[in-house]
């Protein structure tokens, strides 16, 4: 009974992710949900930004502190091990569609891209970016990723097989194109508002650092693979003159 439940946990945190990123793509691209990010405004500016800047900081903080691996130990302390990616999966899924769905437009617009060509380019731009995104989880794992793989293993009564470090096509090019995915999409924007400006240079922000905390991680589970791996790949640029040249440095201890 409790495999099913945990397996029924993963199946349900997936579809809440599923429904909440089709409903960021609407949100950011201006397209058939209800509250998109440049729809009209309708409190004060002073409000708005507060409002918005609020739903951003409690996404950004719940995603970054329940992935470090100090939460997970304690966190496993109160749920199931196996339940625990699903529940982060769950929970990011939840703030991301009440983001979204509270987000208080701004007026004012930055910059207005005319011609339908050039407008279709940017979108163009904004879609490659979403799929990026999907290909990029689907090259590490997608459903390890997002919780399904231990709810499955939870499920066959079989211990849980980590996923050993790897370099598949797209992490050749930069260590993270599911960020680069996302920075395409934020900022593929062929009328930039300012409400839309605001979005994209917070999460910019809260990537680039994000990315230090996730890459101390890494180096701490895979050691003098991923030591090497960052000197040889560039972080979000390919192309950028990475040689591998650099010593490996040995990873020091987290500390608790």
């Amino acid at each position: 009974m409790k495999r099913t439940l945990i397996f029924g946990y993963g199946v349900l945190g997936y579809a809440v992710f599923l429904v909440s990123l089709l409903y960021a793509v609407g949100f950011l691209a201006n397209f058939i949900v209800p509250r998109s990010i440049d729809s009209t405004p309708t409190i004060g500016t002073g409000w708005a930004l507060l409002a918005d800047i609020g739903l951003l900081s409690a996404f950004a903080l719940q995603h970054s502190i329940m992935a470090r691996p100090a939460f997970k130990r304690a966190w496993t302390r109160i749920i199931p091990e196996p339940a625990e990616r699903s529940t982060y999966v769950l929970l990011s899924s939840i703030l991301l569609g009440t983001l979204c769905y509270f987000w208080q437009p701004i007026g004012g617009v930055i910059w207005n891209i005319e011609g339908a060509t050039a407008r279709g380019i940017v979108y163009g731009m904004f879609a490659s970016g979403c799929l990026l995104v999907l290909a990029a989880t689907f090259q590490i794992n997608h459903f390890d990723l997002f919780g399904l793989r231990q709810a499955w293993f939870v499920l066959m009564d079989e211990p849980y097989k980590p996923i050993p470090f790897r370099k598949p096509f797209l992490y050749r090019q930069v260590r993270h194109p599911l960020y680069v995915g996302w920075l395409m999409a934020f900022w593929s924007a062929p009328t930039m508002t300012v409400a839309h400006m605001l979005f994209a240079v917070m999460t910019t922000c809260y990537i680039l650092i994000a990315i230090q905390f996730e890459e101390r991680d890494l180096v701490q589970q895979h050691g003098r693979n991923y030591l090497r791996y960052r000197q040889e790949v560039p972080m979000l640029v390919p192309f950028t003159g990475k040689t591998g040249t650099a010593p490996v440095q040995e990873p020091i201890e987290e500390s608790a």
